[in-house]
């Protein structure tokens, strides 16, 4: 069972998961793209995509997965954020640091309980294990 903190963490991570892909389709198509009328780096949002079902299904390894695939985009945001000369764009990377920093976050304790349980049953087995090999 879930507690409610758990659940929180989840709805953010789903939450700031869409807010990413909608931000980078914005950013990249109307807010403040690279070229007048549009730029290919809206295309950056295509392997956000990917893990979203997954998330939305509360998949642990995709979990995981997503929590390190997240950084590229923390990187992306640190750099346009703090070296775009328009600051829009700038501002935009700032935005997206925050929704990358919340999914991260929210994955990471949203996972902790399976991760304490995972380290649990391994250390009976391994402890099982020691106790038939010593016999």
């Amino acid at each position: 069972m879930q507690t409610s903190f758990q659940k929180s963490c989840y709805h953010a991570a789903v939450s700031s998961l869409i807010g990413l892909i909608v931000l980078g389709v914005a950013w990249e198509l109307w807010l403040a793209p690279l070229r007048p009328g549009g730029s290919w780096m809206v295309l950056k949002v295509i392997p956000l995509l990917l893990p979203l079902r997954g998330v939305i299904k509360r998949d642990i390894y995709t979990l995981q997965w997503s929590s390190m695939l997240i950084l590229i985009y923390f990187t992306e945001g640190i750099v346009r954020a703090t070296s775009d000369r328009v600051p829009l764009s700038a501002t935009l990377g700032w935005i997206e640091v925050a929704l990358v920093c919340t999914y991260f976050f929210s994955v990471i304790y949203y996972l902790k309980p399976y991760k304490k349980a995972a380290k649990k049953i391994t250390r009976e087995v391994i402890a099982k294990a020691t106790e038939k090999a010593a016999k």
